[in-house]
């Protein structure tokens, strides 16, 4: 069967993937949430939506005769993750994950772990504080019984209602982000604490190496597990890992 990827986005690193395929003339499409109102365009067909759980999954797959699925989506899209997973297993489909190593502390840092949102919310139970919310747009209404804070948001697109925190300033802006317009920023707003999931990735260090320079602490929200599943860490990875699977670099299918 010849070559049909589907590539499941909504990263910095699908992106690089979405261009590396074309580059091969490697048939695939980039099928994204339709979380963010302006996504980037992408060299490679793009679809828009849920697939309605693994079942809704698995029958696109068959449907569209997909021959590969690579997961490059954020590494706290659990939910998409182990749909495909699930959905993949039931298709027949070989499935890889695209993933970010997560961010480390290194030293100067001062982190709180906290296992998830639940967590963050609850350690900022305390005195009021000029925060740092990096946690997107889809978590701020969880953050709602800490209103004594100020809240600096950074979105990729402006928020569609008003939020429910009392006092706030939302910035629109797509990383990647620089380190010295980050401490910029903390600075403008006079920042005292930043919260962050560890996504990894280059995109949005520059928090961090920001709150490491004016000796902020962090409060870091880890990672969601994650089912078991084959992982690749590169854009090279991946294609050796289709390569292996009978995919070449011209979109040929090897037959093995």
């Amino acid at each position: 069967m010849a070559e049909n990827l589907l590539i499941l986005g909504g990263t910095t690193e699908a992106s690089a993937l979405c261009r590396a395929l074309a580059e091969r003339e490697i048939t695939a499409t980039l099928s994204l949430a339709g979380r963010v109102d302006r996504p980037l365009r992408q060299p490679l067909p793009q679809r828009v939506g849920g697939f309605g759980g693994v079942d809704g999954l698995a029958r696109y797959l068959v449907e569209n005769k997909v021959s590969h699925v690579i997961d490059a989506t954020h590494p706290f899209a659990s939910a998409m993750s182990h749909n495909a997973v699930a959905g993949c297993a039931q298709a027949g489909v070989p499935l890889i994950a695209l993933t970010r190593a997560p961010w480390t502390p290194e030293a100067g840092d001062d982190w709180q772990n906290v296992p998830d949102i639940a967590g963050a919310v609850a350690a900022l139970d305390r005195p009021a504080a000029r925060v740092l919310l990096a946690v997107g747009r889809m978590h701020l209404a969880e953050f709602a019984p800490n209103p004594q804070h100020f809240y600096l948001l950074r979105l990729v697109d402006p928020p569609k209602a008003q939020l429910s925190f009392p006092d706030y300033h939302v910035i629109v802006d797509r990383g990647p982000f620089s380190v010295e317009n980050d401490l910029q920023m903390m600075r403008d707003h006079r920042i005292d604490l930043v919260v962050s999931k560890n996504s990894g990735g280059t995109g949005a260090f520059a928090k961090l190496a920001a709150a490491r320079a004016l000796s902020l602490p962090v409060l870091m929200i880890d990672r969601p597990a994650m089912p078991q599943r084959a992982e690749a860490h590169s854009i090279d990875e991946v294609l050796g890992w289709l390569a292996h699977s009978g995919v070449n670099q011209a979109g040929v299918d090897l037959g093995v």
